[in-house]
């Protein structure tokens, strides 16, 4: 099972949830917090919950927790109005661990001093990359001229550019990724962390977190796919029950139709128009001018 996990930046940090095997976790900008990311993580979340927004994943889980947006040393911006720091989200990452909620976990994260938020991870099978070693700022790219902003970071214009060409049979490994953005194209430095974990990353597929492929366990046990008989005949018999003691239902009362689309339109009251009222008006003061004079103009108002 492979879940990931991405957190976005338009130009207020926004984030979603996806799991690529079981269908997808969204989360809407207003659930958006540093407290509702952290307890989905966790599993620390109220029982009714639905399944739509639970982290599903277990001790042979793969999660790819990417984040983006406006971030420093230490700490990544909510919604412009809270921040993540890299202790709450090392602590985040064991309290996982320990209740064996991940088997591997590949963490990215592009901001500006990215390599700062992974700096405090202790838990093992972690590999960690950024886009900015602690110091450096994390630059934008492509601007869109119609709406005058910028669409996309660097680091994550050339992942993605990177990862477009890469097919549930691909052989490249993690080493390649940690290749994809040089300080060339990403005016920064991108940093990587491999110690916490337990492979060595040329033997780490990058299908192995970024791929959707379900793994699957044969069994020599028989299992019966038969409906219980008894279950089925009680669930008719209540509903049949159920549909006597419902009132028949009605049909309401249509609109006459016919008559309203043959009935004559309603004569509108006729108003002079705006215009007319005031050439008539400059008509009346010419004629009595022409009459009477200048001198007797007074009369009229």
């Amino acid at each position: 099972m492979v879940a990931s996990c991405f957190l976005r930046r338009g130009l207020t940090a926004l984030a979603g949830l996806l799991l690529f095997s079981f269908g997808s976790l969204a989360a809407s900008q207003i659930e958006v917090t540093v407290e509702n990311f952290l307890r989905v993580l966790t599993g620390r979340i109220p029982p009714s919950t639905p399944r739509s927004k639970r982290l599903l994943s277990d001790d042979r889980s793969n999660i790819l927790i990417y984040m983006t947006g406006h971030g420093g040393n230490g700490f990544l911006k909510f919604q412009d109005s809270e921040e993540i720091t890299n202790i709450e989200l090392a602590d985040a990452f064991e309290q996982m661990w320990q209740k064996r909620r991940y088997n591997e976990l590949l963490f990215i994260i592009d901001t500006c001093q990215g390599a700062s938020m992974y700096e405090r991870f202790y838990s093992p099978n972690i590999m960690a990359l950024a886009s900015s070693q602690v110091g450096e700022d994390s630059l934008s790219h492509q601007p869109d001229p119609a709406i005058g902003v910028h669409l996309m970071d660097r680091y994550t214009f050339y992942v993605l550019e990177f990862l477009e060409e890469i097919n549930p049979a691909s052989q490249t490994n993690m080493n390649d990724l940690f290749q994809v953005c040089p300080r060339s194209l990403c005016v920064s430095t991108p940093g990587h962390r491999t110690d916490l974990f337990q492979r060595d990353p040329k033997n780490v597929l990058i299908t192995d977190f970024f791929g959707s492929v379900r793994k699957v366990e044969i069994t020599t046990e028989t299992i019966s796919l038969q409906p219980d008989l008894e279950i089925m005949e009680s669930r008719y018999e209540k509903d049949w029950m159920n549909e006597e003691l419902m009132e028949p239902l009605k049909y309401a009362e249509q609109l006459p139709v016919a008559q309203i689309i043959h009935q004559k339109p309603k004569l509108k009251d006729w108003h002079p128009p705006g215009g007319f009222i005031l050439g008539l008006w400059a008509l009346i003061i010419m004629v009595f001018f022409k009459t009477y004079g200048i001198k007797h103009m007074k009369f009229i108002f």
